[in-house]
């Protein structure tokens, strides 16, 4: 399943959505952890966060100039 674009001109991406069945005999609790997991395996709200507000190209160049400095200094 996955999102559609609201019209031509949006700049919505589309991305793909957890996608649970519920199982025979299982409960509503159990469905719903089950697809609060599959959203943190996916990172769909760490994607959804991370396109919240635009970046430039700049700061996203800068971001990801620090992430590589924090990870070579281990």
């Amino acid at each position: 399943m996955s999102l559609t674009h609201l019209s031509d001109r949006s700049k919505i991406h589309c991305f793909d959505m957890a996608d649970v069945k519920l199982g025979s005999g299982e409960s509503f609790e159990g469905l719903l952890r089950r697809f609060n997991r599959q959203v943190q395996q996916d990172r769909i709200l760490a994607e959804v966060r991370r396109r919240r507000h635009f970046e430039k190209p700049s700061e996203e160049r800068r971001k990801k100039a620090a992430a590589k400095r924090r990870k070579s200094s281990r």
